[in-house]
């Protein structure tokens, strides 16, 4: 059944105290109050400092409370662009009483362009809370929610405070193995497009010449799962990406290799495994085996916490029916 929603009879009125810092929030010709409207299906118009919103009751109080918590960020000195405007109609829109500020004044560290790299979701908070906590994190949802360019984050954020030494990145590769040796190039240039993505998130957040410098010096390390057997990583962050394709056998060796002071990020889409037939996947094990573990946490994302292009939450919703259907069909 369902509930009837009434239409405003009088605007929902907001008095922002510094017209300034109302400007701000407005946006350049009135772009954010625009992105809220379209979102949450309002009318919103500015006259001076004083807002009023005009639409379906929960929607307008809904759209009062997004301006109002954006207001108290720009209060804080928090610069709001509309990527922000974005993720606070999402976190807003899916628990009303979400706490905006403490989402994104929680910085992890600085973009190579000294822009903050914040928590965009509650989910994501719980994570980077996880990451500070526990030495062994694994972070599993759909693409888009931010499990591996946080974690990048928060490894570059431990290097410059000084609690790490070296981070190491890895991926499982298909044919890292002996199939390597009849790919064109040297070792590097076979192995990078699978590391790719990694380094585009470490470019992000550090300079390129930063990141060659600390690199030759193996300070900064990023390489095929398959390298890291026989190895013990102390005073390390290690992040292993794309998880859901590491075997049994792989996973705990991985797992195995972590020494003192040294923390573990892994993260992974179950959705998206690429093993072949027959093969299980090491990120679907260890979440059967380790859960009970004190000291291990899991974080599970969903498309609810995809912080990419509005759009991407809207695809994997569509194709999840899609496959639920096809599921369905097959019973």
């Amino acid at each position: 059944m369902k509930h009837a929603h009434t239409e405003t009879d009088q605007p929902v009125q907001l008095e922002l105290s510094d017209i300034r810092l109302a400007m701000q929030l407005f946006g350049e010709h009135g772009g954010h109050l625009k992105k809220i409207a379209a979102d949450l299906g309002v009318k919103i118009d500015a006259r001076g400092s004083t807002v009023f919103i005009q639409g379906d009751t929960i929607a307008a109080d809904l759209a009062r409370i997004v301006l109002t918590q954006l207001y108290t960020l720009l209060e804080a000195g928090y610069p709001v662009y509309v990527e922000d405007v974005d993720h606070a109609v999402r976190a807003l829109r899916e628990d009303h009483r979400t706490d905006i500020k403490d989402l994104f004044l929680d910085t992890v560290c600085m973009t190579a362009k000294k822009r903050p790299i914040t928590p965009r979701s509650p989910r994501q908070k719980t994570y980077i809370e996880a990451i500070r906590r526990f030495d062994i994190v694994f972070g599993i949802g759909p693409a888009g929610t931010g499990k591996t360019y946080l974690a990048m984050a928060m490894a570059v954020a431990a290097f410059k405070k000084g609690l790490v030494n070296r981070i190491i990145l890895t991926r499982p590769a298909v044919e890292a193995g002996e199939a390597l040796g009849f790919l064109p190039g040297d070792l590097a240039e076979k192995i990078d497009p699978y590391l790719r993505p990694l380094y585009d998130a470490l470019y992000d957040m550090m300079s390129f010449e930063k990141i060659a410098g600390l690199m030759e010096k193996k300070v900064i390390e990023v390489a095929p799962l398959a390298f890291m057997r026989g190895r013990t990583l102390n005073d390390s962050f290690i992040i292993l990406d794309e998880a859901q394709n590491t075997t049994t056998q792989q996973m705990k060796m991985f797992l195995t290799r972590i020494g003192f002071n040294s923390k573990a990020v892994i993260t992974g889409d179950i959705t998206q495994i690429d093993l072949p037939t027959g093969k299980s996947s090491g990120l679907i094990e260890a979440k059967d085996i380790l859960t009970d573990i004190t000291g291990i946490e899991f974080v599970f994302f969903s498309k609810k916490d995809v912080v990419r292009h509005s759009l991407v939450e809207k695809i994997i919703a569509a194709y999840e029916e899609k496959t639920d259907g096809i599921s369905n069909g097959l019973k």
